[in-house]
């Protein structure tokens, strides 16, 4: 399947770059981004052409992979959806709840398959482990920590100005979000309070009851880095393991997966409606931080 890529930052560099060189599914005919000098750059680097104009870009591709802000991706991917390319999107897919249902409309208007990635769901070990634990019972809740030190002085996505400005709640905390809704299920409240260094507390009650907590932060301590998944209930504590593979080779298997999903008419793994439960307890996080009261969320499904 011949993909676009649109985007020159560290994701696009580091990510969604090589691993659209190392898919066996995919061939990459160019680079789109919005410093052409960049575009240039990265395209030499991946073995492939720099494009100036996006809209032709689109055209050449059979599907787009976006490694854009969620603001600038969201509008992208509803345009490319339009002219019947496929999508594979990142997380978070918008950064409010209209946008991303902007993207889910022009998905089911032109029929196109759509894909969002979420590193966690493509890191073999731990869908293995997620299955297991789903397959092993009742759970009464969980609790996620992902506190990394990125956006302090030297930290590697400084560059990145929309994780500088909307912090963890936005960047981070759907890598907790995701195996917590896949396991307990979807949440239908939420309560958020920020602490010292942009710290984000969330407690999330889930449909059936379940309870689950998550803590996390882009400027944490370098001490108190941590990032652990667990779940508690008559199985008693269950861990998932730490990702073992780079981030380029589970993007490789995310567009195996959406190559696979187009061919036999299904849904990828981490589909749009999947995404969109994980943005609406990122963007009730966030009234609740601005409001300071728990808000309810009205999951896709």
């Amino acid at each position: 399947m011949k993909f676009g890529l649109f985007g020159t930052g560290w994701w696009a560099r580091d990510t969604q770059g090589p691993g659209l060189v190392a898919a066996p599914d995919a061939e990459l005919v160019g680079v789109w981004g919005r410093n052409p000098e960049k575009a240039a750059a990265l395209a030499d680097r991946l073995g492939t052409e720099p494009w100036d104009d996006a809209d032709a870009l689109v055209e050449a591709s059979e599907a787009v992979s976006i490694a854009l802000p969620p603001d600038v991706q969201a509008p992208l991917a509803a345009r490319a959806a339009e002219r019947g390319r496929h999508l594979l999107l990142d997380k978070p897919l918008a950064l409010d709840v209209a946008a991303a249902d902007a993207v889910a409309a022009a998905v089911r208007g032109s029929g196109v398959t759509a894909g969002v990635f979420f590193t966690g769901r493509y890191q073999p070990a731990v869908e293995r482990a997620l299955q297991d634990i789903v397959d092993r019972g009742s759970w009464d809740g969980g609790r996620a920590t992902v506190l990394v030190s990125v956006l302090r002085p030297g930290g590697v996505l400084l560059e990145s100005t929309w994780r500088v400005e909307h912090g963890a709640l936005w960047d981070a905390a759907p890598h907790a979000v995701s195996p917590l809704i896949t396991v307990l299920g979807p949440v239908v409240e939420v309560v958020a309070v920020e602490g010292r260094r942009r710290t984000v507390h969330l407690t999330l009650r889930h449909h059936d009851g379940a309870v689950s907590t998550i803590t996390t932060s882009l400027e944490a301590a370098e001490a108190a880095g941590r990032w652990t998944v667990e779940f508690f209930g008559e199985p008693g504590w269950a861990d998932l393991p730490g990702w073992e593979r780079p981030g380029y080779e589970a993007f490789a298997l995310a567009v195996t997966d959406l190559v696979e999903a187009v061919g036999q008419g299904r849904e990828p793994r981490c589909g749009l409606g999947y995404a969109a439960d994980v943005l609406a307890v990122q963007a009730a996080g966030a009234r609740s931080l601005a409001e300071g009261r728990p808000v309810s969320v009205t999951p896709s499904s």
